[in-house]
């Protein structure tokens, strides 16, 4: 059996956190940069890019995961560990697909003017300014969630790599040159 999981996989799990961390770093930052600025502009509209882009892999990752079994973890966790990873992992399939759609949802709801990666996007006619703002205090609620799965899965992984000393870390890490050899 495998030892790492398919570099496809390897890839887009560590795109997906660069996305992600994209897209909560300009939303947080976006107030230091004044209303109607184009540098507001600009964070907002990565924020966007960056969501659609994670709702796209996220639903990729999912069929990776289908298709490619997973390698073992060595030694073997106890089950009930094996049970919570995969409850915190599909938490953040479920969250990082639910947020991409809540926030654009939303922004074509809203009937103003937007765009992903520059290229402007339908929007409903007329805007529905009550709905879009519902699902948007949807998505910023359920938003917070993300650094808490986030932060409960990295510090699962180094747990174990640096306590339990087995390779679930190992299995995600992209490979080094000597080890493509």
């Amino acid at each position: 059996m495998k030892s790492k999981f398919a570099p496809s996989q390897i890839a887009l799990h560590w795109l997906v956190f660069i996305l992600v961390a994209i897209a909560y770093t300009t939303i947080e930052l976006r107030g230091y940069a004044g209303r109607g600025t184009a540098l507001r502009a600009l964070m907002i509209g990565t924020h966007f890019s960056c969501g659609a882009a994670v709702l796209a892999l996220m639903l990729t990752r999912i069929f990776l995961r289908l298709k490619h079994p997973q390698p073992a973890i060595t030694p073997p966790p106890p089950s009930w560990q094996l049970w919570l990873a995969k409850l915190v992992h599909w938490l953040i399939y479920l969250l990082f697909i639910t947020l991409p759609v809540l926030g654009l949802t939303s922004r074509y709801l809203r009937g103003a003017d937007w765009a992903l990666f520059g290229i402007a996007m339908p929007t409903a006619n007329p805007g529905g300014g009550d709905v879009a703002g519902d699902i948007i205090d949807w998505h910023k609620t359920l938003a917070p969630l993300g650094y808490w799965l986030i932060g409960l899965h990295a510090a699962a992984a180094l747990f174990h790599h640096y306590f339990i000393k087995d390779n679930t870390l190992l299995r995600m890490m992209p490979a080094r040159r000597n080890d493509a050899d």
